[in-house]
């Protein structure tokens, strides 16, 4: 065993150089050529019935909008029942045939299994496409939580409720080729500080779902979601406090995305479905973000040192680098949407 793991350390990087050499460019040929034909023929989802987890704000609201906007059917799922309410209401507006809510947590694997049930069950045992979206964040220094337990939401939220809603589901989208899109976060790549859990949760749905396209095969398509930081209850300031409550800080949320621009969540959404339906398997948004991951696997340091300098260096009392060039150089308005920005920013 020794010797041919000796064998394999010495000729498995010049056959894999040799390898990505002459089969790369005929298949980057080949994947043109498959996307040229996907955007001709992408998938339409009039009629069809889609499950949206997290649907009462952010990117699953507006994931909503647009396939009510396609002509497709919705169940909308999410802990806040009036808030889907209006989802829901605005959704037949604009062109839903037919618009079901659920309320549900997904970090309970019976509120899961009872949403899947319920979805099927009005919609005459039809599901194809879920939307694994519903998630919620941490932001905080690991070493200063008294109780480490308090942040388990984060994971049983993030992770744990795609897996939940994925199992229950998964029988009923094999049954008419249906896919999944996951929502899961640039933050799975890149290593943002006082985002310890958030970026583990996130890290970890995009292996369960690399895992779960092997374990599907053709019969369930999977689109993996990366977006970097998009208008949502997060970039608003909302986020999970290390007692374990849902908290409203805009300071810490300045810290933490700083100089870091923040996408319209509607063109997001629109991206996001229209390449979902073109069958991509990966959707970053904003693109630009892809060249982040380029950078961690090339020159790994580099962006270890970024992270640290703009979000972990302080200068002049409490507030970091990044934070007080943004301060100093009034881009909030060029770098945060108005939803987002608070009166403070606004008069500046």
């Amino acid at each position: 065993m020794d010797l041919l793991n000796g064998f394999l350390n010495l000729a498995a990087p010049p056959l894999t150089f040799f390898t990505i050499l002459f089969l790369l460019p005929p298949w980057i040929f080949f994947k043109f050529c498959l996307r040229v034909f996907r955007t001709v023929f992408s998938e339409v989802v009039a009629g069809k019935v889609v499950l949206i987890t997290g649907a009462s704000s952010g990117i699953g609201e507006h994931l909503a909008y647009e396939y009510a906007s396609r002509g497709a059917c919705l169940a909308l799922s999410a802990r806040r029942e009036e808030r889907l309410r209006v989802v829901a209401n605005w959704c037949r507006h604009i062109g839903s045939p037919e618009v079901i809510i659920i309320r549900a947590d997904v970090s309970n694997a019976h509120d899961c299994k009872r949403m899947v049930d319920q979805t099927v069950h009005h919609f005459n045992g039809r599901l194809d496409h879920l939307v694994n979206n519903a998630g919620i964040s941490q932001i905080g220094m690991l070493e200063e939580a008294d109780d480490i337990t308090n942040l388990r939401p984060v994971i049983d939220i993030n992770f744990w409720g795609s897996v939940y809603t994925t199992k229950f589901a998964a029988p009923h989208l094999r049954n008419c080729g249906g896919r999944i899109i996951a929502i899961s976060s640039a933050a799975s790549w890149l290593p943002l500080p006082r985002m310890s859990v958030y970026n583990a949760s996130k890290a970890a749905l995009a292996q369960f779902f690399e895992t779960m396209r092997v374990e599907f095969g053709s019969d369930i398509k999977i689109t993996l979601v990366t977006p970097g930081f998009i208008e949502s209850e997060l970039t608003q300031g909302k986020f999970l406090s290390h007692e374990g409550n849902m908290v409203v800080d805009y300071e810490a949320r300045d810290m933490q995305l700083n100089l870091s621009p923040v996408g319209k969540v509607e063109g997001t959404a629109r991206a996001i479905v229209k390449q979902a339906l073109r069958g991509e398997r990966y959707v970053t948004e904003p693109s630009w973000m892809r060249m982040s991951y380029v950078w961690k696997v090339l020159w790994p340091e580099a962006v270890e040192w970024a992270n640290h300098l703009t979000n972990m260096m302080t200068v002049g009392g409490d507030e970091t680098f990044g934070k007080k060039i943004l301060n100093i150089s009034g881009a909030q308005g060029i770098l945060y949407p108005s939803s987002i920005q608070t009166p403070e920013m606004k008069s500046d």
